[in-house]
C-alpha cells in the first residue's frame, strides 16, 4: 500500500532507509529471516543495541526517558521499512510493555533504576501474567503476593512465559487481596528472576524449540519498592499494557512482508507445468488474503490517526488483535499449501542433513505451528470480540 508523505515525512523515511543500508552488513544474516531462524538472546542484542546507539530503540518513549519521541507517523513509516527490508523487530516485554507502565505509573526511583537499562538493553525482561487455569481470564490468576514489612513473599505459578529462560527481571501480576472482588485484588509487581525460590521450566514447542517457559515462585521475597503504583491497582496497569500490546500484535507491516515472500514462493512452485501462483484456486485464496491484509492497512492507519490527534484508543486494538493474527496465519497457511512435502521435516533442531527441497521451504513448518498461538496471546480471539461486541459495537 503506497502512501504520500510530507517532505519532512518523506527525509524521515530516506533516514530510515540510509541507517537499514549501513546497519544491514553489520547483522548476522539469520537476523534478515527471523521466520526461518532460531534466535539467540545475543542475536536479538545486536539489533537492539544498533538501534540503541542511533538512539531509535524506543520510538515512542518521551525523549525525557531517552526514548526518541516520535511522531505517530515516524513510528509507521519506520516499522514498515524495516518490515519491507526483512530487518528484525526489538522485543516487546522491555521497550514496549513494562517500560510504558514504569512511565506512566511507576515513581521516579523505579524510572531511574529500571528504565536506562531497558534501553541499552542490559535487562532483559518476560511478561508473567498467564497462569494455569488464568489465561483468557487473566483475572482469576492465583499467584500470591503477601506483604510481610518492608518486602512481598510470592508464592505460585506462571506459564507460557516467552524467553524467561534469558530474562532477568519479570512483571507480574499477584494477588495480593484475595478477599476483594477478581479485578480488585490484584498488584503489578516487578521481580528479579535472580531472586532465591524461583524456577524456571521449559515448554518444547512443536518446532522444537524452548521459546516459552513455567516460572515458578517459592516464597520469592520481593522489595515492596518494586511495586509499581498502587497495591490492588494492577488490574489498571494490566489493562494500559495489553491496549498497547495489542495494537502491535496486528503486525500489518509484518505479514505485508510475509505475503511478499509467498508470492515468491507461488511464483517459483509448479504446479501442472505452470507457476502456481496463476493457478485459479490458489490465485482466488492469495487476493482474498491481500483484500483483508489492506483492510487491517486501514484499519491501523485510522486508529493511528485517532491517536495522533489525542484520542484515546481502547478497545479498538482488540480488532487490530483478532485481525492481524488470523492474517498472519493465513500466510503462514498458504505458504505451507504452496511447497507441500518440503516444508518437513518441522523440527529446525534436525539440522540441514534433513531438510530437502529449496531454501525458503526451511522453517516453514516450525514458523505455522508456532503461529497457532496468534490467535491465543495477548488476549484469545474468542474474548476479543467479547471485547469488541460489548465495548465498540454496544451489544
Amino acid at each position: 500500500m503506497d502512501l504520500s508523505f510530507s517532505p519532512q515525512e518523506e527525509a524521515f523515511r530516506q533516514e530510515v532507509l540510509g541507517f537499514i543500508a549501513e546497519a544491514k552488513p553489520k547483522l548476522p544474516q539469520k537476523l534478515g529471516a527471523p521466520e526461518q531462524a532460531r534466535l539467540s538472546k545475543d542475536d536479538y542484542l545486536i539489533w537492539h543495541r544498533l538501534l540503541f546507539k542511533k538512539g531509535w530503540v524506543a520510538p515512542a518513549w518521551p525523549k525525557a526517558f531517552g526514548g526518541a519521541d516520535w511522531s505517530v507517523t515516524q513510528r509507521y513509516i519506520f516499522s514498515t521499512e524495516i518490515a519491507k527490508a526483512g530487518m528484525p523487530t526489538t522485543l516487546p516485554f522491555g521497550l514496549g510493555m513494562v517500560g510504558p507502565v514504569i512511565i506512566a505509573f511507576g515513581n521516579d526511583a523505579q524510572k531511574k533504576k529500571f528504565l536506562p537499562r531497558i534501553l541499552s538493553g542490559d535487562d532483559w525482561w518476560c511478561q508473567g501474567y498467564s497462569e494455569p487455569g488464568a489465561g483468557s481470564d487473566l483475572a482469576s490468576l492465583r499467584c500470591r503476593a503477601v506483604r510481610d514489612g518492608d518486602h512481598y513473599v510470592v508464592t505460585g505459578q506462571k506459564t507460557w512465559t516467552t524467553l524467561a529462560q534469558y530474562a532477568d527481571w519479570i512483571f507480574c501480576l499477584v494477588r495480593t487481596d484475595p478477599a476483594a472482588k477478581p479485578q480488585e485484588g490484584i498488584s503489578f509487581l516487578l521481580i528479579d528472576m535472580k531472586s532465591p525460590g524461583i524456577t524456571v521450566k521449559p515448554i518444547v514447542i512443536l518446532d522444537g524449540a524452548p521459546e516459552v517457559n513455567e516460572v515458578f515462585f517459592d516464597s520469592v521475597k520481593v522489595p515492596a519498592e518494586n511495586l509499581v503504583g498502587d497495591e490492588n491497582k494492577g488490574w489498571t496497569y494490566a489493562k494500559f499494557l495489553l491496549a498497547h500490546e495489542r495494537s502491535a500484535l496486528a503486525s500489518a507491516s509484518r505479514s505485508r512482508a510475509a505475503l511478499a515472500r509467498l508470492k515468491a514462493i507461488a511464483k517459483a512452485e509448479q504446479l501442472d507445468g505452470a507457476p502456481l501462483i496463476r493457478d485459479p484456486d490458489f490465485a482466488h485464496k492469495l487476493a482474498a488474503l491481500e483484500a483483508d491484509l489492506m483492510a487491517l492497512e486501514f484499519t491501523e492507519l485510522r486508529i493511528l490517526s485517532q491517536e495522533a490527534k489525542g484520542e484515546k484508543v481502547g478497545s479498538e486494538s482488540s480488532i487490530l488483535k483478532v485481525a492481524g493474527s488470523e492474517i498472519q496465519q493465513r500466510v503462514a497457511d498458504l505458504a505451507m499449501e504452496a511447497v507441500g512435502y518440503y516444508a518437513l521435516p518441522n523440527d529446525m533442531s534436525l539440522g540441514d542433513n534433513e531438510a530437502v527441497g529449496p531454501d525458503y521451504a526451511r522453517g516453514l513448518a516450525g514458523r505455522y505451528f508456532n503461529l497457532r498461538k496468534a490467535s491465543i496471546y495477548g488476549g484469545s480471539n474468542e474474548i476479543q470480540r467479547n471485547i469488541i461486541a460489548k465495548a465498540v459495537l454496544g451489544l
